[in-house]
C-alpha cells in the first residue's frame, strides 16, 4: 500500500534542514539591488560595441565586463528560482523570477554584438592580442569556440534581433508546462485498500510500483486516457516547439537542428548515432530481462504496466537523513579523503533543502551561481531511492564545487554532457557498496533490481527518447508535419523495438511522447545515456584502484569548461567518440541481470 505523506509547512521545518539561502542573499532589497545593478551594467556594455578590435586592453577590458555582467545575472537568477522553488504559490517569488528571466533577456540583448564583432577581428590581430596580453591568455578556449562556429554567427543587427526573440523562443514549452503541470487533471483511482486516491503527476510512479496489479493497471490507463484527450494540442505544441528547431539551425546555417544542438559542446553527430546503434546491439538483453520480469512476477502477459512493479519487495523501514549521508559518505570512499571531507562540510554547512513542504518543488536538483554554495534541492521521503538521489545530486554540487575553486568565472560551468558523468560516478560508487555489503540474498536481489533499473531507465530509455527525437526533427526537416497520428504510430513502433515481443506494448503508450517534458529541449536526454556509460567505465576505475584513476577523476571534476567535453573525459580516462563506452556498460548490465537470475 501506497504510504500517505503529508506535507509540512516550511515554517515547521528545523533551519538544519533547509539550505542556507540567505548565504546569497541577506533580503529580498539586496536582491532587488543587485537586479538593478546588473540592468545598468547591461545598458553599459553597449560602450564596448564598435571597439573590440581597437587593442588588445579593449578587449580584454570587454571580456571581464561581460563576465561580471552575467555573474550578477546568474545570481540574481538563480536565487529567484530557488525562492519560487521553495514554495511555487507565493506570488512574490514568481515575480521575482519574471524580472530575473527579463533580465537575461535584456543581457543577451546588451551583449548580442560581442560574438559577430570579435569574429570580424582578424586572425592574426587576435593571435597578436593573445601572444602580447597575458591576461587574455585565459580566453584561449573561448575564443577559439567562437572562431570554431564563425560559419553559424549573424550579423551584429541579426544577433540582436535574435536575441530579443529569446524569450519566444521557449513560448511552446512554457504552453506545455501550463497543460501538463498545472490544466491537465488526472482524476483518481482506487488504490490498494479500496479508497478513491487522487492521480498526479507525482502519485502516477509510486501506484506503477505498486504490488497490487489492478492498481497498476488502473493508473496507467487513466493517465494516458487523459493525454489522449489532448492528443491534437500537444501535438501541435510538439510540432512548433521541434519547427522552431528547425528553422534556428536553418537560420545558422547548420546541416541539421542536430548537428546545431550539439554543436555548442563539439560533439561530432557520430557520437549520438553511436549511442543509438550500440544500445540497439544490446536490446536482447533488455528483452531478456522483460522475460525475466515475466517470470517473477508469475505473469502470463507482462504489460507496460508491469514494468516498474518491483521484482522484489522494498526492504522495511524508512532511512533516516543522517543514515541516509552516512551511506553516502562510506559509499564514496574511493574518492579519497579529501572529496569525503569537503562532501561532509558540504552537508554541515546547509547546501541542501530537504524535506518535502508545502507548495515545493517537486524532484531534485543541484543549483548555485559561480558564488554561491552548489545548492541541493531534494523531496527526501526515506526510502533507498532518496539516497542514491543524495548521491546522485552532491556529485553535481561536488563537480561545481571543485571546479569553482580551480576554474575562473568563463569556465566555472559544466556541459550536460560531461555534468551527468560526475552525478552518475557517485550513484554507482554507492550502489557497488551497498551490493558488495549485503549479506541478505533477498535485500541483494533488491539493490540488483534498483541497479538493473537505473540502467534501463538512463540508457535504454533515454535512447529510446534520443532516437524519437532524431526521427521527429529529421521528418519536419523533410516537410512533414507532426500530427498526432504520426507521432503516436512512430512512438508507438518505436516502443515494440526496445522492449521486443515479450512485451505486450499496450495501446496506451502510443501517447507517452506527450507527457515527456525534455522533449521541449531536444537532443538534450542522450546526455543520460552517454554520461552513465562514460560514468559506468569510472567508476569501475576507481573501485579496481587502477593506478592514477583518482587523480584523474578529481582533476576532470576541477577543469569545468575549460576545454571541450569529450577532450576532457579522455582526461578522466575515457574516450566517447568511441563506442567502447557504451558497449562496456551495455556488458554490464547483462552480468547484473545474470547476476539477478542467479540470485532470485
Amino acid at each position: 500500500m501506497m504510504k500517505k505523506v503529508r506535507s509540512k509547512k516550511r515554517n515547521a521545518i528545523d533551519p538544519r534542514y533547509l539550505w542556507n539561502i540567505e548565504a546569497m542573499y541577506q533580503s529580498d532589497m539586496d536582491w532587488e539591488e543587485d537586479l538593478k545593478k546588473a540592468e545598468a551594467m547591461a545598458e553599459e556594455f553597449i560602450v564596448f560595441s564598435g571597439k573590440l578590435g581597437e587593442t588588445k586592453d579593449m578587449l580584454l577590458s570587454a571580456f571581464l565586463s561581460k563576465d561580471l555582467l552575467w555573474k550578477v545575472v546568474e545570481r540574481v537568477y538563480v536565487y529567484a528560482k530557488m525562492k519560487k522553488d521553495e514554495d511555487t504559490r507565493v506570488g512574490k517569488y514568481q515575480a521575482l523570477s519574471d524580472k530575473a528571466q527579463s533580465l537575461i533577456a535584456k543581457a543577451s540583448a546588451s551583449t548580442s554584438f560581442f560574438v559577430p564583432e570579435l569574429l570580424e577581428i582578424p586572425d592574426d590581430t587576435l593571435a597578436e592580442f593573445l601572444e602580447n596580453c597575458e591576461e587574455l591568455q585565459i580566453y584561449r578556449h573561448v575564443i577559439q569556440q567562437i572562431q570554431r562556429e564563425k560559419a553559424h554567427v549573424l550579423s551584429k543587427p541579426e544577433e540582436k534581433l535574435v536575441a530579443r526573440y529569446s524569450e519566444l523562443s521557449r513560448v511552446t514549452n512554457d504552453i506545455f508546462s501550463m497543460i501538463n503541470n498545472a490544466d491537465m487533471k488526472f482524476g483518481s483511482i482506487e488504490d490498494e485498500s479500496g479508497e478513491q486516491v487522487e492521480l498526479t503527476h507525482g502519485t502516477y510512479t509510486r501506484f506503477l510500483e505498486s504490488d497490487d496489479r489492478s492498481v497498476r493497471k488502473a493508473a496507467f490507463e487513466t493517465m494516458y486516457r487523459a493525454y489522449e484527450a489532448r492528443k491534437n494540442t500537444l501535438a501541435a505544441t510538439y510540432n512548433y516547439n521541434t519547427k522552431t528547431d528547425v528553422i534556428n539551425s536553418s537560420v545558422r546555417k547548420y546541416s541539421s537542428s542536430l548537428e546545431a544542438a550539439l554543436s555548442s559542446d563539439n560533439i561530432p553527430v557520430s557520437v549520438y548515432d553511436n549511442l543509438i546503434s550500440s544500445v540497439h546491439k544490446h536490446l536482447p538483453v533488455l528483452h531478456r530481462y522483460v522475460d525475466l520480469r515475466k517470470r517473477t512476477l508469475q505473469l502470463s502477459e507482462v504489460h507496460m504496466y508491469d514494468i516498474y512493479a518491483p521484482l522484489v519487495k522494498s526492504p522495511k523501514g524508512d532511512i533516516p537523513y543522517e543514515k541516509a549521508l552516512e551511506l553516502v559518505a562510506q559509499g564514496l570512499t574511493p574518492l579519497g579523503d579529501t572529496y569525503c571531507r569537503d562532501l561532509n562540510d558540504g552537508f554541515a554547512s546547509r547546501w541542501i533543502d530537504v524535506f518535502e513542504t508545502e507548495g515545493k518543488t517537486s524532484g531534485a536538483y543541484s543549483f548555485g551561481s559561480y558564488d554561491s554554495m552548489p545548492y541541493v534541492l531534494l523531496n527526501y521521503n526515506g526510502r533507498l531511492k532518496d539516497v542514491l538521489t543524495i548521491a546522485h545530486e552532491m556529485g553535481h554540487s561536488m563537480h561545481s564545487f571543485y571546479t569553482r575553486k580551480a576554474q575562473p568565472f568563463v569556465y566555472g560551468g559544466h556541459s550536460i554532457f560531461t555534468a551527468e558523468v560526475a552525478s552518475t560516478v557517485n550513484e554507482n560508487l554507492l550502489m557497488h557498496h551497498m551490493i558488495e555489503k549485503e549479506i541478505d540474498k533477498t535485500r541483494k536481489a533488491y539493490l540488483l533490481n534498483l541497479y538493473i533499473e537505473e540502467f534501463r531507465a538512463t540508457v535504454f530509455r533515454q535512447t529510446m527518447f534520443a532516437e524519437f527525437e532524431r526521427m521527429t526533427h529529421e521528418a519536419v526537416e523533410a516537410g512533414e508535419g507532426l500530427t498526432a497520428d504520426w507521432l503516436c504510430d512512430t512512438y508507438y513502433k518505436l516502443n515494440q523495438s526496445y522492449f521486443g515481443d515479450g512485451m505486450v506494448c499496450d495501446p496506451e503508450i502510443a501517447y507517452e511522447w506527450a507527457r515527456i517534458p525534455h522533449f521541449y529541449n531536444a537532443f538534450y536526454v542522450y546526455k543520460y545515456a552517454t554520461g552513465f556509460s562514460a560514468a559506468v567505465a569510472l567508476s569501475t576505475q576507481l573501485l579496481r584502484e587502477t593506478e592514477g584513476a583518482r587523480d584523474a577523476y578529481l582533476n576532470f571534476l576541477s577543469s569545468g569548461e575549460s576545454d571541450d567535453p569529450i577532450p576532457l573525459l579522455k582526461l578522466a580516462g575515457v574516450d566517447m567518440s568511441s563506442p567502447e563506452p557504451v558497449d562496456t556498460a551495455m556488458k554490464v548490465f547483462q552480468t547484473l541481470v545474470e547476476e539477478l537470475e542467479a540470485t532470485i
